[in-house]
């Protein structure tokens, strides 16, 4: 047998779901046949993937299965789905993990048994380090009371990352792993393929790119880092494997696929960043092209989530490098000289614990308002715009014309708001 044909067997193995599904049970997770049996006080039940989730269009000569999701919170009493009470199950009262239900195509889960709770919260974690939540506060947080050098560039990291990623899931169009034998414990994106892992992607991309940015611009031992990496890279591979989104095979290729796309793009960040800041007509550069590539990742395939996340993620690119120009060419967030690197970590007193709280907690009010407010604007002009019924808001979403400029418009004013607007009002009332 050849090489070519060993790693080709490999490949298949890998993708098997029977090998998701005894990872799951090696984790204390398993989708039971009925309800839990009597007394049975060691396993409850938590909200998993949809029973009847929307198949994709099919392709041909390949065999569709229910699509991607990821998950929400954790956190649910036993014996409530979603927020909506059932009939008490027949153990007592106990935290499980209500995942939330997909917005676009109304999808709800099945019963899940999780025997091992520590697990199922570490993963919960691990997978939310790839959803919006983690996003909307992890990069303002840089931005805002960290290092506005460092949280631009890791957002051009993401950006690219992300957009490759989803595009290509677009283009090879796998399924994900087949229930049964998997139990899916997410319905949010269950409408996505699989291959590449698009959380594998970010939750490597991001470690990397901080331990690239910030060594030698601050002051810390290596090994910090290259601790970070391993850990934080592994935790959200993992999660995927146990939520039932994704093969080993589809982890993997996602964490190829970043060190690949690192390895090209990388080099290029610094000089992406100082046209961001410094070009006179970068604004409308940016918006344009970020919103070309949003119009040929919608020609890709069908309606899917992903299209939206698509758009999300290109508009808040789009956003953020926006008011980046806008912040540094009125010299709002200037950053330090280069004779003043590396930069020493300051002492940790109450007045700058005090403002970064302050900062967070204003900033992050500001940026759901304007989130909120930009929602309520764009999906119903968009609708009158294209003649399309707004009065099914799902369905109204599930076109291009409104799905594409309600998440990129709406996003791209979010990520204007975290790099200039924000940072104007800290100015103003005196905690920048």
């Amino acid at each position: 047998m050849s090489l070519g044909q060993r790693l080709a067997l490999l490949a298949v193995r890998l993708q098997e779901p029977q090998r998701v599904a005894s990872f799951q049970r090696l984790c204390g997770v398993e989708a039971p046949l009925g309800k839990p049996a009597e007394g049975e006080d060691a396993e409850s039940e938590v909200r998993g993937a949809a029973g009847n989730a929307r198949r994709r269009g099919q392709q041909p000569g390949v065999e569709r299965s229910p699509g991607p999701a990821k998950p929400d919170c954790c956190g649910a009493p036993n014996g409530v789905r979603n927020g909506l009470a059932s009939e008490p199950g027949p153990t007592g009262p106990r935290r499980a993990g209500s995942l939330r239900r997909n917005s676009l195509t109304g999808e709800e889960g099945e019963p899940i048994r999780v025997s091992n709770w520590p697990l199922y919260y570490l993963f919960c974690f691990g997978t939310e380090l790839g959803n919006e939540l983690f996003y909307i506060i992890f990069f303002p947080f840089w931005v805002w009371n960290l290092d506005p050098f460092v949280g631009r560039r890791l957002v051009i990291i993401w950006v690219l990352v992300m957009y490759l990623g989803q595009c290509t899931k677009d283009i090879i169009r796998w399924p994900r792993p087949a229930s049964p034998p998997v139990a899916k414990l997410e319905v949010f994106y269950n409408s996505e393929y699989s291959m590449p892992s698009t959380h594998a992607m970010s939750g490597t991309a991001i470690p990397i790119a901080m331990v690239l940015l910030t060594y030698g611009r601050w002051q810390y031992p290596l090994i910090y880092g290259l601790i970070l990496i391993p850990c934080w890279s592994s935790l959200v591979c993992l999660s995927r494997i146990y939520m039932g989104m994704h093969s080993i095979l589809d982890v993997i290729a996602g964490f190829l696929y970043t060190i690949l796309i690192l390895l090209i793009f990388y080099p290029l960040v610094d000089l992406i960043d100082n046209f961001n800041q410094t070009y006179k007509y970068a604004p409308f550069i940016i918006i344009g092209l970020h919103l070309v590539l949003g119009i040929f990742s919608f020609t890709l395939d069908t309606w899917s989530t992903s299209r939206g996340d698509t758009a999300e993620i290109l508009g808040s690119g789009a956003g953020i490098a926006c008011g980046s120009h806008a912040t540094y060419q009125l010299g709002l967030l200037l950053d330090p000289s280069p004779h003043a690197l590396p930069l020493a970590s300051p002492p940790l007193t109450v007045t700058l614990f005090g403002k970064a709280i302050l900062r967070v907690v204003i900033g992050m009010l500001f940026v759901l308002i304007v989130r909120d407010i930009m929602k309520k604007i764009t999906i119903p002009l968009a609708c009158k715009l294209f003649s399309i019924p707004c009065d099914d808001m799902r369905q109204a979403r599930q076109h291009m014309e409104v799905e594409l400029p309600y998440r990129y418009i709406t996003y791209g004013m979010v990520g204007f708001s975290i790099t200039f607007l924000v940072p104007y009002v800290f100015s103003f009332i005196g905690i920048s």
